[in-house]
């Protein structure tokens, strides 16, 4: 009874993941998130084929198959960086990639190696899991998009309940040889991959724009300014905002949203929806560096300040080291703060 509700239950989340893949790849969604949401159903699929107790070698095919399902947890990293607007560079994506497919080519064709390459595979897939968590849950007071804070919450979980298991019972059962493929444990897997295949499913096909259309940079552009559209209770808040900001309060340390809230006396969602809806930014952070490197423009140029260090204005500013201002800057400006000075006082700053 067991073994055959485990097969219908993979049969109905192998026909939901194809349907979701087909809507995936119909949809206008943005390439940074199609992608990887592909990579992620094909994965599942894969591993719901793998993982069968009818499965037996399937010859040349086999280790392809077990690329793509272990490929998922990268997969759902990836997409879920991209969700939540912490895109990973390039060259970590790629030494991730290599090191990942450096581990199933020994675990698949150098029969010798197989405990390692599976280890290797296994423990970067972990480590993948633990950084979804860590951006997903410790980034959700910076996040200004609601939708996507509720997505911050189960999405790292689940996924990493899921995953982990998987990996932690797979490695376990290399090392200490135990059978976890008895019918009640891949029966209970399979409910909670068919859970997260129609949840996945039901918000996918419910596009959010906010979430998941091309949306353009996450601050508004300096120069295009939104038209607001305030009723009396926001246009009090945005005037108390934006005294705060001429005030100087963006150069505290550590400024959170809430702390902000506090300051201003309001209801901390109220102050969200905002600077959100209103005044077009999708992080708090880009709300904050929009004043902070406002000012650090204009001190960079200065001639009085010329002897000035980066560090010292940086820290002026309210942050906590060099590389986040160097980073904060170039994504507003398009260069170093020091290229800035330079170009500035030499009077060919040409407007950055």
């Amino acid at each position: 009874m067991i073994e055959e509700l485990n097969y219908l239950t993979r049969m109905v989340t192998v026909g939901t993941a194809l349907m979701l893949l087909a809507q995936a790849v119909s949809n206008e969604a943005r390439a940074k998130l199609k992608l990887p949401l592909v990579g992620m159903l094909i994965g599942v699929i894969a591993y719901l084929v793998n993982s069968t107790p009818l499965k037996t070698d399937s010859g040349p095919i086999d280790p392809w198959l077990k690329l793509a399902s272990l490929s998922t947890p990268f997969f759902v990293w990836l997409f879920s960086r991209n969700l939540f607007e912490r895109e990973p560079k390039r060259k970590v994506v790629l030494i991730i990639v290599a090191v990942l497919l450096f581990g199933w080519m020994m675990g698949n064709f150098i029969p010798w190696t197989f405990p390692v390459g599976f280890l290797i595979v296994h423990l970067g897939s972990l480590a993948l899991i633990f950084d979804l968590v860590r951006v997903g849950i410790l980034g959700r007071d910076d996040d200004l998009v609601e939708q996507r804070r509720l997505i911050r919450l189960w999405l790292p979980l689940l996924f990493a309940a899921q995953t982990a298991s998987i990996l932690i019972s797979e490695v376990a059962e290399l090392v200490l040889d135990i059978n976890i493929r008895s019918a009640p444990a891949l029966l209970i897997n399979t409910l909670i991959i068919a859970m997260l295949s129609l949840f996945a499913g039901v918000a996918f096909l419910r596009t959010d724009p906010v979430l998941f259309m091309e949306t353009g940079d996450q601050a508004p552009p300096e120069d295009e300014a939104p038209s607001l559209d305030l009723n009396p209770s926001e246009a009090v808040l945005h005037e108390k905002l934006t005294a705060a900001m001429d005030d100087g309060l963006y150069r505290e340390p550590g400024l959170s949203i809430a702390g902000l809230a506090e300051r201003l006396d309001t209801p901390e969602h109220r102050l969200r929806a905002l600077i959100n809806q209103k005044l077009g930014y999708r992080n708090f952070s880009a709300f904050l560096n929009r004043h902070r490197i406002a000012e650090a423009r204009e001190k960079l140029v200065e001639k009085e300040s010329v002897d000035l260090p980066v560090l010292t204005i940086a820290m002026d500013l309210g942050y906590n080291s060099l590389p986040t201002f160097n980073r904060a800057f170039r994504t507003e400006t398009g260069t170093t703060p020091s290229e800035f000075r330079r170009l500035g006082l030499s009077g060919t700053a040409g407007q950055n």
